[in-house]
C-alpha cells in the first residue's frame, strides 16, 4: 500500500525506496517473439512472390527484417532502465541501470545535497562528497520537483 505523505516513494520499516522506470509497453521477450513472427509471415510473402519470379522482393525484405531487428535490439536493449533510489539508516544508495550497465553511487544522508539542474524542470542532482548522480530521467519534467521534495523530507524525517 503507498504511504501516503510519498506520492512516489515505498516505505518498509525504515527504509524509503523510490523506483523509477522507462515506461515500456513491450518487454524485451514481447518484443523477440513478435519479431520471430514478423520474419515468418515476411518471408514466406517474399517467398511467394519470388517464386512467381518477382526476384528482387526477397532481398529487400532480408534487408527491411534486418533493419527493423537492429531497431528493435536498440529498444530492447533499454526497456529495463531504470533509477532505484533507497533510503535506510545512514546511507543513501542511488543505483541507475541503462543499457544493462549498473551505475551506483553511495551517499551519507547528512552530506546528500538534493538540488534540480535548473528551474525549468529538469532532472534532480543529488551530490555529495564530491559525487553527484542525476536523477528523475523517467518522469515528466513537471513532477521532477514533488520527487526532488519527497527526497527531501524523507532525508531529513530518516
Amino acid at each position: 500500500m503507498p504511504n501516503p505523505v510519498f506520492r512516489f516513494a515505498t516505505v518498509q520499516g525504515q527504509a524509503v525506496q523510490w523506483l523509477l522506470k522507462r515506461n515500456c509497453s513491450v518487454t524485451p521477450a514481447q518484443l523477440g517473439c513478435f519479431y520471430a513472427v514478423l520474419c515468418v509471415v515476411s518471408l514466406v510473402i517474399a517467398g511467394v512472390c519470388w517464386a512467381m519470379g518477382a526476384v528482387l522482393v526477397l532481398p529487400f525484405t532480408w534487408l527491411e527484417l534486418a533493419a527493423l531487428g537492429l531497431a528493435f535490439l536498440a529498444y530492447a536493449r533499454h526497456a529495463t532502465d531504470g533509477e532505484k533510489i533507497s533510503l535506510k539508516g545512514r546511507q543513501l544508495v542511488v543505483e541507475v541501470e541503462s543499457a544493462g550497465q549498473l551505475r551506483r553511487a553511495e551517499f551519507n544522508r547528512e552530506w546528500v545535497r538534493v538540488e534540480p539542474l535548473a528551474d525549468d524542470g529538469s532532472l534532480i542532482e543529488l551530490s555529495g562528497q564530491g559525487r553527484k548522480v542525476n536523477v528523475g530521467r523517467y518522469l515528466r519534467p513537471e513532477l521532477r520537483p514533488v520527487l526532488a521534495q519527497e527526497i527531501r523530507r524523507a532525508l531529513r524525517e530518516a
